[in-house]
């Protein structure tokens, strides 16, 4: 009695769950068909229009911004490919350098295989794509097409006397015909919940297939590798100057002030002990002020709720000293290795200082969060309400969050209309320990 209750319950979970995966596939499925056409459609008509002014001269500063407006939805598509079926799909590109001129930088652009592996995926996209991402919608919702009819929505068509409707290949005259329409969606239904998953899967594998680097691939790799492995040299070399920089100015400073101090101190003891009492007072002060740059710059280095709480909890405390409204969502269950938690830290900081500084947002949302696809993927979301039309490149932030991302072969995807809101979406490989 108790097996055979094991055996029902379980076969219903699993039905439910079959039955709310199908549910989930056919939304994103609809949300891509919709998304699809507009947004391949309306790219490619401006890249074409945009290249085709470049000997104008128009299309040397319009070029850059609409081919990053492709990067971006190709990285977005990537992201949903990654997220949804465990596609992943690699980002190649070259780097421009930030302080470009526009011409070096659209023709940097032009030059890039990364691009017009891009351009040639869009047509692709807006045709087989909208197909491969229609049908598994159509094959979970054309089937309550069939059940109304059978319900009675066959009198709305017809009175009985003729056909007044088709259901795919039934002709609707009557209720039996109408039964017969819905026992056809029935059908369909089933064949939709069994292979919707295995079609929006195909929809990403055809993406893969175009935007995904060719017999090239790993000499590009290898290309990529060695700029972000260069980045990150030039990254730490520029740190330890800074670090330099600051206790030579700062804490230094101060304590060599605070050792003279101490050596007049012992002069004036037993002449002058009122203004010996003062300048013990000074050099307490010093010592304070000195104690106080030396914590601020540990913090700049690796801030200690970092290294004893985790980057959830260290994420918490730099949104408590915004001055914007900021909530924080974390689900992690252990600890990122110690690079990938600082690299995730400053990135985020940074994402929220350009936040700050230039959305003119009220609200600011993070999300944390690790996945086990793919040998283990932690990814992290930051989104306000501001006024949008952020962008990877132009000497922004996010380029160098996209270098330090890069150097742990993570993915960094921007999705910022003109009226906002703004999502920077962060993905860095790694395990938990």
């Amino acid at each position: 009695m108790e097996t055979g209750n094991g055996r029902s319950g379980g076969a219903g979970g699993r039905g439910g769950g079959m039955g709310r995966t199908a549910a989930l596939t056919g939304v994103r499925a609809l949300v891509l068909a919709v998304a699809v056409p507009a947004g391949a459609i309306t790219l490619f008509v401006l890249s074409v229009v945009s290249i085709v002014l470049v000997p104008l001269g128009i299309g040397l500063f319009t070029t850059p911004w609409v081919l990053a407006g492709v990067r971006t939805f190709a990285d977005l598509r990537r992201l949903a490919a990654a997220r949804w079926c465990g596609v992943r799909i690699p980002a190649v590109y070259r780097r421009v350098p930030a302080d470009a001129n526009p011409w070096e930088r659209c023709f940097r652009v032009l030059g890039d295989p990364g691009t017009w592996r891009d351009l040639r995926w869009l047509p692709v996209d807006m045709t087989a794509g909208f197909v491969t991402a229609l049908l598994p919608a159509a094959l979970l919702v054309y089937p309550f097409e069939g059940f109304a009819l059978g319900a009675g929505l066959w009198r709305v068509f017809t009175d009985g006397t003729y056909v007044g409707w088709w259901y795919g290949f039934v002709p609707v005259g009557g209720q039996l015909s109408a039964l017969a329409a819905a026992a056809l969606g029935a059908v369909l239904l089933w064949a939709g919940v069994r292979t919707a998953p295995f079609l929006l899967r195909a929809h990403f594998l055809l993406t893969r297939a175009v935007l995904a680097p060719g017999r090239g691939e790993l000499a590009e790799r290898v290309r990529v590798l060695t700029e972000t492995r260069r980045d990150a040299v030039d990254t730490s070399a520029a740190e330890l100057r800074r670090i330099e920089r600051d206790l030579h100015d700062g804490a230094q400073a101060r304590l060599v002030s605070m050792g003279l101090d101490l050596g007049t101190v012992e002069a004036l003891l037993e002449k002058d002990p009122e203004q010996a009492r003062e300048l013990l007072a000074r050099a307490r002060r010093s010592s304070a002020e000195a104690l106080t740059e030396l914590r601020d710059l540990v913090r700049g280095i690796h801030p200690p709720v970092l290294a004893e709480r985790g980057l959830g909890d260290a994420v918490r405390a730099l949104a408590l000293r915004l001055p914007i409204r900021t909530q924080v969502d974390v689900d992690l269950a252990a600890r990122p290795t110690a690079p990938v938690e600082s690299a995730a830290y400053f990135a985020v900081s940074e994402v929220l200082t350009n936040a700050v500084k230039h959305s003119g947002a009220d609200r600011i949302w993070v999300d944390l969060r690790h996945s086990p696809d793919r040998g283990g993927v932690l990814r992290i979301a930051v989104t306000d309400n501001g006024r949008g039309g952020a962008v990877i490149g132009a000497g922004s932030g996010l380029s160098g969050v996209e270098r330090r991302l890069g150097t742990f072969d993570g993915v960094l995807a921007v999705g910022s209309p003109a009226d906002g809101p703004t999502m920077v979406t962060m993905e860095i490989p790694c395990e938990l320990s």
